[in-house]
């Protein structure tokens, strides 16, 4: 090899180190697709999921939650919220959901406090049916606590 890099050199360097990882790009994204486990969350959204999220986006609850990793950290993560308060029963999840949104904000000293949104009783049921809906997608565990 020369003591000096040439332009044709340095030119055959960057095609070839280009065209060496658009390879390794579209090598490692058709992998990605192969491994990635068939969805379809079609299937299980109804209309009250969709209106759920559209009041979560309303409210801009992800402003101060976060939801599968996503969001602000000043109030607590929902993704597994329904695992947390409801136990698994849709029921006892709305009626707890119910409850939580009309006492807001709750008068304990020294705790962050919630906003009362006002919300109706059909926009808190389907805020919770998309919470149940997040609670069943495979987001490989997280949170890594319980507590959120």
């Amino acid at each position: 090899m020369a003591d000096h890099l040439t332009k044709g050199m340095a030119r055959n360097i960057y095609y070839g180190g280009s065209f060496t990882f658009l390879l390794l790009l579209f090598g490692l994204s058709f992998h990605t697709l192969r491994e990635l486990p068939e969805r379809d969350y079609r299937e299980t959204m109804t209309e009250a999921v969709a209106t759920g999220k559209e009041v979560w986006e309303n409210n801009d609850c992800i402003g101060c939650h976060s939801l599968m990793g996503e969001g602000a950290y000043y109030a607590p993560e929902l993704a597994n919220v329904f695992d947390r308060r409801g136990g698994g029963d849709e029921r006892a999840f709305r009626g707890f959901l119910q409850g939580w949104m009309s006492v807001q904000p709750l008068a304990a000293p020294a705790r962050r406090k919630m906003p009362q949104f006002n919300l109706t009783a059909e926009e808190i049921d389907a805020l919770a049916a998309f919470l149940i809906w997040t609670s069943r997608i495979n987001d490989n565990n997280w949170p890594p606590n319980i507590e959120g």
